[in-house]
């Protein structure tokens, strides 16, 4: 907590520093970028996210009844599904929600959502707030007159469950469950003015099962096991309530039961915290104890709420991008564009500092699921494409977007999750084929191993027990050095301490050395090409292209991260890592290419066998690895992909992880940069206008907000070398007042109006030389 602590102090200096020199303040209401309700939901499918920390609420108005959802970061099961950690219904009596006076609205820049109405003669204001530096929720009811007040926690696993087919979508076994699956029913508690809740995995986990269909028993016992003995939960309290009965119903599809605290006696103000709390190995005595010194007040909550207030005030001006800012109109696309970038990154804030990274899948927000597909009646804690499961490529879009937000407090998140494995990934290289470096999969488990299910129960006894039998993932091995390359950019564009991650790097680039000079052993007498360069076969890019001879994702990854690595100090690169790098930068081949009717263009690799899914990553050159783009040479190479490859062409898409926003932007291509961000970022075909999805995956689809973020930042600003390219796909109709970082801790800050650049602070000062304005008419 003393370094989350630390960071804030330091953000609100900068904050406040940068607060009195701005000059965007005067033009910019907080007010117009509320989402505002005058009518209650019909369902959870109409909830308002909220949250801070790592703590994710769905929050909406039912029936005259306000509900949330409880989401925490690492609350995860036996079977590896994200729990929710359960549902609280509060109920006023009498009822001001039954009247027609009626508002819910999220203010974002308080982190804080405010429910006002009147009717039986009452007026009432509950607001709900998340404490962004310990995991505690408040809830504050104010009324003109005495009311009372029923706060019910509903938990609908509190009997045991046994999901079938799709429902295990949601978990680690997906389509192919070894055994029937159970979810283990929780343990709830109520006593005086709180109710206890939590759910503890027992012995035996999908971990556990994992293991030993990967024939990774012998090095069990040295393995990371992030499920054992883990308990997730939380307290539901409230000063002036005690406990007064258990009540049983159903809410959409799922029976519930309820534990319900009441008001001791009615009063015009009251107050009610829940707490969440996940940590294991450890024991019950251990978790409540620690669960209690986690929810007792340790300040006036006035403090801890001016604080919150505080750190949401810093979190908003370190960075904005905020389109059309003087014409605020909610049914202008443009406008709805800048809105909602804002929106989903704050929907990104609710898990700045989680033990573990932000689900692609829905994050903290995934609600009933019938109410995405009416097929699918299952319990609140769905979601599709598993909860412990990390899908990398639809992951670093996520988290790529927060170097240039200058979010760097959440990257971490995803870097310790990579970190906490690594030891996991060398050991498959080490059983299975006897070399070093990290093996890293797609849809690998919170523990590193492959997903049981992708791994495939039916193999052939003879296939390589380190390869997933699967027609998507085999022989995809390079997703990770996109993070990789993340986490070299901190020291870029934060000047971030990246000594960390230093060995971790190592060891995923020595896995390709290794790996593929282990697989040219066993299909010929040569480590190496006529040419001196590794042979990255079988391999795969992206899951498009398969079996694939030297795949373009491999190697633009492994040019762009061994470069950047032999970029930096002595103190960072000691002499013998240095020696080792240069050598294998030199077996790294070329970037492969191609020529179609005439024009030469990228290749997704030099060949392959077969097409296997709808990616571009042939383009993965242009974006994520800057080889080809404004300022660079050889653009039309690019360009011609873009505009002429076949492929290319049939998968173009703004839907889900779909990049052809980002590779028309990063490609100069204004029209086309404009057409698919916006397709991306405006308002979602759902209440809430950032609720997104399915699209591949589910709603809210983080890697299509995160897909969309990218893009209008690479609209707007993209640094080539030392040169800053400013509105480099810019429409000139859109006015825009934004704040970017950039590399060598820089700042970029400005206005545009009628397509001139008004208003420009660029922080070093002497960086403002590198700025090249793509919108000047000269």
């Amino acid at each position: 907590m003393n370094n989350r602590l630390t960071y804030t102090a330091i953000v609100l200096l900068i904050g406040c520093m940068q607060l009195s020199t701005t000059v965007h303040a005067q033009e910019f209401k907080w007010e117009d970028y509320y989402i505002t309700w005058d009518k209650p939901s019909k369902h959870s499918g109409e909830s308002m996210p909220l949250g801070g920390g790592d703590v994710g609420l769905n929050v909406w108005v039912e029936n005259g009844d306000i509900l949330f959802y409880l989401g925490k970061s690492g609350a995860f099961d036996e079977n590896n599904t994200l729990l929710k950690l359960g549902r609280v219904r509060l109920q006023l009596y009498p009822n001001p929600f039954e009247g027609t006076a009626f508002k819910q609205q999220l203010q974002v820049d308080k982190g804080q959502v405010v429910i006002s109405g009147e009717g039986n003669g009452v007026k009432a204001e509950v607001s709900l707030w998340v404490d962004v530096e310990h995991p505690n929720i408040y809830v504050d009811v104010q009324a003109n007159k005495k009311i009372d007040v029923e706060a019910s926690y509903e938990n609908w696993r509190y009997k045991e469950l046994y999901p079938k087919k799709r429902e295990n979508n949601a978990n680690s076994w997906k389509w192919a469950p070894p055994h029937e699956v159970v979810t283990k029913r929780d343990s709830v508690h109520a006593a005086d003015d709180k109710v206890v809740f939590f759910h503890q995995n027992t012995d035996s986990t999908v971990f556990d099962i994992v293991v030993r269909q990967q024939d990774m028993e012998a090095v069990k016992d040295s393995l990371y096991n992030p499920l054992a003995d883990l308990i997730s939960g939380g307290v539901l309290q409230g000063q002036h309530f005690h406990f007064i009965e258990e009540r049983f119903g159903k809410y959409m599809d799922t029976d519930y039961k309820a534990w319900v605290l009441k008001s001791k006696k009615p009063a015009t103000k009251h107050t009610l915290q829940a707490s969440l709390h996940v940590a294991g190995p450890v024991s019950v005595a251990t978790w409540q104890q620690q669960l209690n010194t986690l929810s007792s007040p340790r300040e006036p909550k006035t403090r801890i709420k001016n604080r919150n207030l505080d750190w949401w005030r810093a979190f908003w001006n370190r960075s904005y991008i905020r389109i059309q800012p003087a014409n605020p109109n909610q049914h202008d696309e443009s406008w709805q564009v800048g809105r909602n970038y804002q929106l989903f990154r704050f929907m990104l804030a609710a898990n700045a500092y989680g033990e573990y990274p932000t689900k692609f899948n829905g994050g903290l927000f995934t609600y009933d699921p019938s109410s995405i597909d009416s097929t699918m009646n299952f319990t609140p804690d769905f979601r599709n494409w598993g909860g412990g499961t990390h899908t990398a490529q639809n992951q670093r879009l996520v988290y790529w977007p927060m170097l240039k937000s200058g979010d760097f407090d959440m990257l971490p998140a995803q870097f310790k999750f990579y970190q906490r494995i690594q030891g996991n990934a060398e050991w498959r290289s080490k059983v299975y084929w006897g070399h070093v470096g990290a093996s890293f999969t797609e849809q690998i488990e919170n523990f590193g191993l492959p997903n049981p299910a992708e791994y495939n129960w039916k193999r052939p006894e003879s296939h390589d027990k380190g390869l997933q039998y699967n027609a998507w993932l085999e022989h995809q091995w390079d997703t990770v050095l996109e993070f990789c390359m993340m986490m070299l950019e901190t020291a870029n564009y934060s000047d971030a301490d990246i000594r960390p991650y230093i060995p971790f790097i190592e060891s995923c680039l020595r896995f390709f050395d290794e790996h593929y000079q282990y697989r040219a052993k066993q299909l010929g007498s040569k480590i190496l090409d006529q040419n001196g360069h590794l042979i990255f076969y079988p391999g795969s890019s992206a899951e498009t292209y398969k079996m694939a001879y030297n795949a373009s994702t491999t190697v633009a990854a492994l040019q762009e991260v061994t470069r950047r690595m032999l970029s930096l100090s002595s103190a960072e690169v000691n002499d013998s890592l240095r020696t080792y790098l240069e050598e294998f930068q030199q077996k790294i081949p070329p970037l492969p290419t191609r020529e179609l009717d005439g024009k030469k263009m990228l290749a997704p690799a030099e060949i392959w066998s077969r097409i296997n899914n709808t990616e571009a990553p042939q383009l993965y050159g242009v974006y994520p690895w800057g080889i080809y783009g404004v300022g660079r040479p050889d653009i039309n190479l690019a360009l011609n992909t873009f505009h002429h490859d076949p492929d290319v062409l049939k998968f173009r898409s703004h839907v889900g992880w779909k990049q052809d926003n980002i590779f028309a932007a990063r490609l100069g291509l204004t029209e086309e940069a404009k057409k698919y961000t916006t397709l991306k970022l405006k308002n979602a075909d759902r209440r809430f206008p950032t609720f997104w999805g399915p699209g591949f995956d589910w709603v809210p689809d983080h890697n299509w907000g995160g897909s969309g973020m990218i893009g209008l930042q690479e609209m707007l600003l993209q640094a080539v070398d030392d040169k800053l390219y400013l509105f480099p796909a810019w429409p000139a109709e859109w006015d825009v007042d934004f704040k970017l970082h950039a590399p060598k801790q820089t700042t970029v800050e400005g206005k545009l109006r009628n397509g001139k650049l008004v208003d420009l602070q660029v922080l070093p000062k002497e960086r403002a030389k590198d700025v090249v304005n793509m919108l000047t008419d000269d």
